[in-house]
């Protein structure tokens, strides 16, 4: 099953054109939205998104559910990206010889196949 905008997001994102919907008042959102889910506006504009964001917060996963049963430990992160926040795993950290993960931390965004389901993902990716 597809979610047509979210999937075509995920692929923009993948192909280095990621962005994100702002409207009037300057609020942004990720598709799919027609309308602002801050002030209802519908003039939504696609605004590119920036090429680094900075994570907000994050959790080390150590038990995971079936679709990342493979993967532990990992790290899912929000990290903030002008108007608007992302949710994604983050990569390149947990091995000895990468940095720990922190808030702060800049990262860039970009997708990758989920080896558990085949599914695409967000990922993010120290900078």
């Amino acid at each position: 099953m597809t979610d047509s905008g979210y999937d075509e997001w995920l692929a923009a994102v993948g192909a280095g054109e990621g962005y994100y919907l702002a409207c009037p008042e300057g609020h942004g959102s990720l598709p799919p939205r027609r309308t602002c889910p801050q002030c209802g506006a519908t003039e939504l504009t696609e605004t590119p998104l920036p090429e680094s964001g900075t994570v907000e917060t994050f959790s080390e996963i150590h038990v995971a559910g079936p679709d990342f049963e493979s993967q532990t430990p990992y790290v899912t992160a929000v990290a903030s990206f002008d108007a608007v926040r992302l949710t994604g795993v983050l990569r390149g950290v947990l091995d000895d010889d990468e940095p720990d993960p922190s808030v702060g931390t800049s990262v860039g965004v970009d997708t990758a196949e989920n080896p558990d389901t085949g599914d695409t993902m967000l990922v993010f990716r120290p900078r």
